[in-house]
């Protein structure tokens, strides 16, 4: 029986048995800048060192990753962090001086539906809902394109719901949208201005919106980070990006809970709504260019290490080879990165 797509993805993702609740997790179908490069963790823990040092270096620095899979993000900052406490490095005084007493005060919650992995270590916290009171960093890298959304087709008399069978994908048009969504859909996905415009799909963003300004209102002093495939008003795609991933491979988006269903994510409104909560502008740049900023550059040693120190060389290359794929604007270098201050400044966010 057809139903709104928003329902199907619902229970497709997280409903009993769902792709992000059962099975080893989505590390298996997808790849991400977390599964990518220890140089996404090494540049996070960079930014989560900063924004701690912004805040005074409180007793407590939450640090909440939100969508945490089977916890492999927090796993690696935890690592470093115990890492980096127990030496001194002279290229980076600032912010090694910060922490060996962070790691110490730090505290990683991981927010998932799915079960606590057996071997996750025990200071990594596990739960399903987003805390309240966070004084720190929430993350939310690849969570937002899976809030389950509705679509919608432009016809000869409007706006209409697409309705899914989630056994087969097979797509009916349903009734006119809600006035919400509607006024969503005006003010943020414009229609081509072409001759053939009817049948234009749309993803409805309003529930990632609320989604995003949730997580930000949990905030009461620290920086919210979401990172996703995106895009902006003027660049709306026509037909939509609803799609699948299954064993590394893209696949049709059927939502029947066997394979990942995702969206890629309006970031423009998300950000308005994040920022309607914290009352406070946002930054919103392209992964390579937040990571750069953050020292992650993806450049070549220099020829010259090879002959004195040839280990050191392969080693240095083989860290670049890895940076350089979260920095190609043609794969993970074109995720946005969306930065949310709640009651402290917000630092630069592209390399000077």
């Amino acid at each position: 029986m057809p139903i709104l797509w928003r329902d199907a993805m619902a229970s497709a993702l997280y409903g009993p048995g769902g792709f992000f609740v059962a099975g080893t997790g989505p590390a298996d179908h997808f790849r991400t800048s977390v599964h990518a490069s220890p140089g996404f963790a090494t540049a996070l823990l960079r930014l989560i060192s900063e924004v701690d040092s912004t805040l005074g270096h409180p007793d407590r620095f939450d640090v909440v990753d939100v969508g945490a899979g089977r916890g492999e993000l927090l796993r690696a900052l935890a690592g470093l962090a115990v890492g980096v406490s127990a030496r001194r490095s002279p290229d980076e005084p600032s912010l090694v001086a910060a922490r060996p007493s962070l790691a110490e005060r730090i505290r990683f919650t991981a927010v998932e539906y799915a079960d606590r992995p057996e071997n996750l270590p025990e200071e990594i916290n596990w739960t399903s809902e987003i805390p309240a009171g966070i004084t720190g960093v929430l993350l939310a890298t690849e969570w937002l394109d899976n809030v389950p959304l509705d679509i919608a087709v432009h016809t000869e008399d409007g706006w209409r719901y697409l309705l899914v069978d989630p056994a087969t994908g097979a797509e009916s048009v349903g009734e006119p949208v809600s006035p919400d969504d509607l006024d969503w859909l005006t003010n943020w996905w414009p229609r081509p201005e072409t001759p053939h415009n009817n049948h234009s799909r749309a993803e409805i963003g309003r529930t990632r919106d609320e989604a995003w300004a949730q997580a930000v209102g949990k905030i009461s002093r620290g920086l919210a980070v979401a990172v996703d495939y995106g895009h902006l008003r003027e660049t709306r795609p026509v037909d939509g990006t609803l799609t699948g991933y299954r064993g590394g491979r893209q696949v049709p988006p059927v939502p029947d809970g066997s394979s990942d269903v995702t969206a890629h994510v309006a970031m423009d409104s998300v950000a308005c709504a994040g920022a309607a909560v914290a009352r406070c502008a946002y930054s919103l740049v392209l992964q390579r260019e937040a990571l750069r900023a953050l020292g992650a550059d993806g450049g070549r040693p220099p020829l010259s290490l090879a002959g004195t120190d040839p280990v050191g060389y392969v080693r240095a290359l083989a860290a670049a080879s890895a940076v350089a794929e979260l920095t190609d604007p043609a794969g993970l270098g074109g995720h946005w990165w969306l930065r949310q201050p709640v009651g402290i400044p917000l630092g630069p966010a592209v390399a000077r």
